[in-house]
């Protein structure tokens, strides 16, 4: 039995991490639970997992949570120490399924812990790669990733020498807007943002997906994940979400890999790896697909692609402050106080700041990234409070 923590239970990469453990009971022993709030849920899942505890971050939500688990013999806990006590105590594999920032400490406590970490949470690396790898590194963790592109370069990499590839490229939808004009992506509604065209995902990593954002963070995580530089990294467009990565060897040969657009495959594969283990997943038809198309991606259009390969390249804290001033301008976005266009904007005029402010120092520590990150979203809450003026 390979016992497994699974943080993040209630979101979407989450949902799917629950199909793949259920399914692999006989495989699968299930230490922890998390969420941020929702104990109801975050309950369910525990009985259905028969985890052994389930924490809340948010402490309001302990007496609901323990009301739910009454006479189960599951563990209730609240708060953030208790998350990175759940987190930071030693298991098999510990998935990272938290989305945004608010996941780096308790993924840090998970590390620590030497675990096996099944990485989901993409802004471990974005604000803090250098000093999260070196800490994998420092507690021997292994990072195995999650994200469907990612986990495409993982695999096709796996036991070969990567000085042979010359370019490693992840794939985008294109999100709901992919055709839209710049005067009409002005206009967007959050209904038409959320609405994305192949995968089933979380309010903040759909919105991301609709400013491609969502491309940027991935593209600084593989810098981070697998050691490259930036020049060695690409994205194409891909509408039909079926090539998850490619990679292009030194004599021009490329190898893909390919499948339906379901997170139940690459949690599979981290949760068993190194072993494939089968899992529900649905299984790819090219013939029922019959074309595959790829474009270039227009940073014209989406700046905030752009925005990120920039602080990929410029380093110093850069990401750290790119990711905190999105996930404030997402939520400001969701919440209608500006429109989307602004969300890239917020995103600029906060890297402006923060470099005036002289705040663009690599954090040498995750506690100093976190230290960062808070910094940089007093610099994005007024940049959003400027623009929601302006946009009314």
């Amino acid at each position: 039995m390979r016992r497994v923590t699974l943080l993040g239970a209630t979101g979407s990469v989450g949902s799917s991490a629950v199909e793949v453990l259920q399914e692999g009971r006989e495989r699968f022993a299930v230490h922890a639970v998390t969420a941020n709030s929702d104990a109801a849920a975050l309950a369910g899942i525990a009985r259905r997992l028969r985890a052994e505890r389930a924490v809340v971050a948010d402490p309001a939500a302990l007496a609901a949570l323990r009301d739910a688990l009454a006479g189960t013999g599951i563990e209730a806990a609240a708060g953030a120490s208790a998350m990175q006590e759940a987190a930071g105590e030693r298991v098999d594999v510990v998935l990272s399924a938290i989305v945004g920032a608010a996941g780096l400490a308790p993924t840090a406590a998970a590390v620590r812990a030497g675990s096996t970490i099944a990485l989901a949470n993409k802004e471990c690396l974005v604000c803090a790669g250098p000093a999260f790898m070196a800490l994998a590194r420092r507690h021997g963790a292994r990072i195995l990733p999650v994200d469907s592109e990612h986990n495409a370069l993982f695999q096709l990499i796996e036991g070969r020498d990567a000085d042979e590839v010359s370019r490693f490229t992840i794939t985008a939808s294109g999100g709901p807007f992919r055709t839209w004009s710049a005067e009409r992506l002005r206009r967007a509604t959050p209904e038409e943002a959320l609405a994305h065209p192949t995968w089933s995902m979380g309010p903040k990593i759909s919105i991301d997906s609709a400013t491609m954002m969502n491309k940027g963070l991935e593209l600084i995580e593989a810098h981070h994940l697998f050691g490259l530089s930036p020049d060695r990294l690409d994205v194409l467009v891909h509408p039909q979400s079926i090539v998850h990565g490619l990679i292009t060897f030194r004599d021009g040969s490329v190898h893909a890999e390919i499948g339906l657009a379901d997170m139940k495959r690459p949690v599979s594969y981290c949760l068993n790896w190194p072993a494939r283990g089968g899992c529900a997943a649905r299984h790819l038809d090219l013939a029922a697909i019959g074309a595959l198309t790829f474009e270039r991606p227009d940073e014209a259009r989406f700046p905030a692609l752009a925005l990120a390969r920039s602080a990929m390249v410029h380093g110093s804290g850069a990401p750290t402050v790119l990711n905190a001033a999105n996930e404030l301008a997402v939520s400001a976005f969701l919440a209608r106080r500006i429109p989307f266009t602004a969300i890239p904007e917020t995103v600029a005029r906060s890297l402006t700041e923060a470099d005036r402010a002289g705040l663009l120092t690599e954090p040498e520590t995750v506690e100093e990234a976190i230290g960062l990150d808070a910094a940089a979203r007093d610099l994005a809450a007024q940049a959003v409070d400027n623009l929601a003026a302006i946009a009314s």
